[in-house]
């Protein structure tokens, strides 16, 4: 049996050695070929400033920040709200003997 596999090893490294670059696989595969971006369907996107009004138009990524800003902002709100917010200490002053 080790006859066999190794006759197939050396089988299939001469096999891989007499196909021309050009016809291997790795040839026909482009190397960038996902690089380019892409088709772009619908409306292009607008950075959220642009039409602050129009989130649908935003794009993914202004999204997601302004999205994030706005729970940020509403969670330390309603935090600030429920726990009172900022509270003044009263210092009471000692009179000493100055």
């Amino acid at each position: 049996m080790a006859a066999w596999t190794v006759a197939s090893r050396q089988a299939s490294n001469l096999a891989r050695l007499s196909i021309p670059k050009s016809t291997q696989a790795s040839s026909l595969i482009p190397l960038r070929g996902l690089a380019s971006g892409g088709d772009h369907h619908g409306p292009p996107k607008v950075n959220f400033w642009e039409d602050p009004m129009s989130p649908s138009k935003w794009k993914e990524e202004h999204f997601v920040i302004v999205s994030l800003t706005g729970w940020g902002l509403l969670l330390f709100g309603g935090y600030k709200f429920f726990t009172g917010g900022k509270k003044e200490k009263k210092e009471e002053k000692v009179e000493g003997a100055h």
